[in-house]
C-alpha cells in the first residue's frame, strides 16, 4: 500500500481536521475519477420523474416528452406505427425487450426507461 506523505491538514478551532491540502496532480487524478464516474452514471432528469408523478404519464411517455420527440419519429425509429406506439406509451406493462427498442430509440439506457 502506498501512503501520501505530502499531505498538508488545516485544523478547525476545535483542533480536528477541516481541510486537506495536497499536491495538483493528486487533486487531478482524483477529481478525473469523480467526472468518469458521474458521466457514466445513468440519471434520470427531475423534470421527467415529476411529470410520471403527477401526470401520471409512463417513463417512455416522459422521456419522448422530455426530449422534444414526436410519436411517429420514435415509432419509425423502432419500425413500427405511430398508433402502435401510441399503445405501447399508454401500457401498464412493456416487454423488455421494447423497452430496449425504445430507449435504443430515445438515445438513453435501458435502466432509465425501466424504472416501475
Amino acid at each position: 500500500m502506498t501512503t501520501l506523505t505530502n499531505i498538508q491538514f488545516i485544523k478547525n478551532q476545535e483542533g480536528m481536521p477541516e481541510y486537506a491540502i495536497v499536491p495538483f496532480n493528486v487533486f487531478q487524478t482524483l477529481i478525473s475519477g469523480s467526472e468518469q464516474a458521474i458521466t457514466e452514471e445513468k440519471t434520470i432528469p427531475h423534470e421527467i420523474i415529476k411529470n410520471i408523478a403527477h401526470q401520471g404519464i409512463s417513463p417512455v411517455q416522459a422521456w419522448r416528452e422530455y426530449l422534444g420527440l414526436t410519436q411517429t419519429y420514435v415509432a419509425e425509429k423502432i419500425g413500427i406505427s405511430q398508433a402502435a406506439y401510441c399503445q405501447m406509451e399508454k401500457a401498464k406493462k412493456i416487454r423488455k425487450a421494447t423497452k430496449i427498442k425504445i430507449a435504443q430509440a430515445l438515445n438513453i439506457d435501458y435502466s432509465q426507461i425501466d424504472i416501475f
